[in-house]
């Protein structure tokens, strides 16, 4: 009981220590600069917590990169640095569209996120398994490959033709409803936390996660425990295929005002990276990459306040929220690194 006490508190302060020490920093580094760190991070609390449409925003920006962030952390409670999930992002968006255009129903359209998710993340576990190729090599070739066939789809198959500058828009019949009208705030945030609480039954509450846990700890030791390795890697990239291509349904899905993927894929773009952070910062626990998604939806829904309420320039601003993520996120990275030499 000592033991579990110490396992939840410990983790906990120490990322609150890591946040104060990287707030800190960011607030020096104002300093040096010309602006007022009071001033600024008064805005961004303000912005994003001060007012209900401010927490709206922040939870809404938090619902893509918890999915994400659940991809890396059950890959890495199997022991892999899974990084796929931004290619899987792409093609959960346009399996999305395609799928609600054809029956608008919100239920298909999360079932074609999940299926584009199952598809495109079985490519690297077969590789893993069958051939021996490392995950960060393959996962980062399937991002780029994945980036540009995307885009392909996105400007030559499902363009908008009244609007050049996104594509077909996902039918009123399968978008999430709003929960405050007047933001952004969607139903799909909802999703997400399922998704985690999923993730969390999954891997402490059934035999399959006790075997991805095991397979994690030492391979070698899951292998003398009757484990398979092999299958543990196989369901660990399908169920984060699952919640990253649920990521992109989600974002098309429940997203106003065009409910579809704009020009460049900026409104997708950057998702499954931002979802390695979160994961680290909650310690690769489905109920702490919860919090730690919130965490990073409120540093980004408090970053328009710190432009214009406090003055501080974009590429400031950006620049503080990295110092701070990466600071917050350096526990969980020595955690993974210390797994990875144990086995």
């Amino acid at each position: 009981m000592k033991a579990n006490i110490k396992g939840f508190f410990k983790p906990l302060v120490e990322s609150l220590i890591a946040i104060i020490i990287g707030m800190l920093i960011g607030a020096i580094i104002l300093a040096f600069s010309g602006y007022s760190p009071t001033e600024a991070y008064v805005a961004l609390f303000d912005g994003a917590l001060g007012s209900k449409y401010g927490w709206a925003m922040t939870l809404s920006a938090a619902t893509p990169i918890i999915l994400t962030a659940l991809t890396f952390g059950l890959g890495a409670r199997t022991g892999l640095f899974n990084i796929g999930a931004e290619g899987t992002v792409y093609f959960g968006a346009i399996a999305a569209i395609i799928f609600t255009n054809i029956l608008g129903n919100v239920l298909i359209g999360l079932l074609g996120g999940i299926i584009a998710g199952l598809v495109w993340m079985s490519i690297p576990a077969f590789l893993k398994v069958f051939r021996g190729v490392n995950e960060v090599v393959s996962t980062i070739m399937l991002n780029w490959m994945a980036y540009f066939i995307a885009l392909y789809i996105v400007l030559q198959k499902i363009p908008n033709p009244d609007d050049p500058n996104k594509t077909i828009a996902v039918p009123v019949s399968a978008r999430f409803p709003i929960v405050i009208r007047g933001t952004e705030l969607s139903w799909a945030f909802v999703i997400s936390v399922a998704a985690a609480l999923i993730a969390y039954y999954i891997l402490w509450h059934t035999t399959l996660g006790y075997e991805l846990r095991v397979s994690g700890y030492n391979e070698r030791a899951a292998r003398y425990g009757g484990i398979n390795p092999k299958k543990a890697v196989i369901w660990s990239f399908l169920l984060g295929g699952i919640m990253s291509g649920l990521a992109g349904a989600t974002e098309v899905m429940g997203r106003p005002p065009s409910y579809a993927i704009s020009q460049g894929m900026a409104n997708i773009y950057g998702y499954g990276f931002d979802g390695i952070g979160v994961s680290l910062v909650g310690r690769n626990h489905p109920i702490g990459i919860i919090f730690s998604g919130i965490f990073f939806g409120m540093l980004k829904a408090g970053a328009t306040a710190m432009q214009i309420e406090a003055g501080v320039p974009l590429e400031m601003v950006r620049m503080v929220q990295g110092i701070i993520v990466v600071t917050v996120a350096i526990p969980g990275l020595l955690d993974l690194l210390k797994r990875g030499v144990r086995k």
